[in-house]
């Protein structure tokens, strides 16, 4: 019978030849040192055949997001990998399971990952959480340069500059990893370049990461707390235009510059990226907060999840006039109240409460079947706050 269980360095080795098998790449010897210097076995699974071989494999990585202005823990999934001779057999499936298990044993009450394929994870209860924009801009359609009483320049890269302003712009989004010293080094900070927006009184307010190539500026990360910031940053990045012909950025999905440019038909593209799954249902909701509101407000849900029981069932949800709430399960009889009821499934939960779709969409949907002043109640606690991801993983 294969068991599933954690990895330990001497597995290290064999990790390393499913990734770079499922994953068509070569992972040089220095890399390959640096990883084994960084590897983790208590974020690493595996599903061992009876021979002892490892069959497939994943990491959940221990991630904080925001979410609603907090700080939430996350299971991140990754390298999610087979060998081919034990793909469909069910083996990503056993370990998935296994996964949300461990997941709400650490307190991890979501989880988020980049699917190779959307239909796959929606299977095991993820649904597209995120999207980004992508914006590619001659510097003739720059917005105009304007003067801002602040200061653009060019900073060595430092996560003890940066990482206030990045706090208070993830702050804004539901979704933004926390960043702690070891991801600004390794992953945040291999731009090129860093300038940074400072006001008058020496403040940052913002900052672009980027680099310029082969006449190309890709901007990795834009981050502007105030208006002047945004025009301080683009009057900069307008000083490149002899060095670039084309400027290529990546935004979250509600990012307004078409609207703020003179000539607004820009090309833009919009496409998923992240998909997320509440794993704990009852641990999410007791973290979350609604709107603020003059009552209390109670409503029954008939929750769907068949890869975590803990989640499937009929629960009551109850909302404080502050916002705090808590989700707890009833019998059939105890909610047979006259309270109003809904019935969704966990996908339909999370992108609901984390995702910026709407209650009465989903109702419209079909995803969300309940009378209509149920989902007008939701409509009416559920916060409108877009979700955002700049990190990859």
């Amino acid at each position: 019978m294969a068991e599933i269980r954690n990895l330990t360095i001497e597995d290290f080795d064999d990790r390393v030849a499913l990734s770079e098998f499922a994953f068509q790449y070569a992972v040089s010897p220095e890399d390959k040192e640096q990883q084994r210097k960084n590897f983790r076995p208590e974020d690493v699974y595996g599903l061992f055949g009876d021979d002892g071989r490892m069959l497939s494999s994943l990491f959940i990585l221990p991630f904080e997001i925001w979410l609603r202005g907090r700080k939430l823990a996350m299971g991140g999934v990754a390298g999610v990998a087979s060998w081919p001779d034990s793909r469909r057999q069910g083996s990503i499936a056993r370990l998935l399971t296994h996964s949300f298990e461990e997941m709400r044993r650490k307190g991890q009450s979501i989880s988020a990952l980049y699917p190779f394929s959307y239909a796959f994870y929606r299977k095991y209860g993820y649904e597209m959480m995120t999207q980004k924009k992508q914006y590619t801009i001659e510097p003739r359609w720059f917005p105009p340069r304007r003067d801002t009483a602040g200061t653009v320049k060019l900073v060595e890269k430092s996560m003890e500059l940066l990482d206030p302003v990045y706090q208070t712009f993830a702050a804004r989004y539901d979704g933004m990893l926390v960043r702690d010293r070891y991801w600004w080094d390794s992953r945040a900070l291999k731009a090129q370049m860093a300038a940074v927006y400072s006001n008058p009184s020496g403040q940052a307010e913002g900052y672009m990461l980027y680099q310029v190539k082969d006449k190309h500026m890709k901007v990795f990360e834009w981050v502007a707390l105030t208006e002047e910031a945004r025009i301080g940053l683009w009057s900069y990045a307008g000083n490149h235009d002899s060095m670039a012909d084309q400027l290529t950025m990546t935004v979250p999905a509600d990012d307004p510059l078409p609207f703020l440019l003179p000539e607004p038909r820009l090309k833009q593209e919009v496409t998923g990226h992240f998909m997320s799954r509440i794993v704990d249902a009852q641990a999410f909701v007791g973290q979350y907060r609604f709107e603020e509101s003059d009552r209390t407000d109670e409503l029954l849900l008939h929750l769907e999840d068949g890869h975590a029981p803990w989640n499937e069932g009929l629960f009551q949800l109850r909302i404080e006039p502050s916002g705090k709430a808590a989700l707890e399960r009833v019998t059939r009889a105890a909610g047979d109240g006259g309270t109003s009821a809904v019935s969704l499934d966990i996908q339909t939960l999370t992108v609901m409460l984390a995702g910026n779709l709407r209650p009465r969409m989903l109702q419209r949907t079909g995803r969300l079947q309940g009378a209509p002043e149920s989902a007008a109640l939701l409509e009416r606690r559920v916060p409108l706050v877009q979700p955002y991801l700049f990190d990859f993983f």
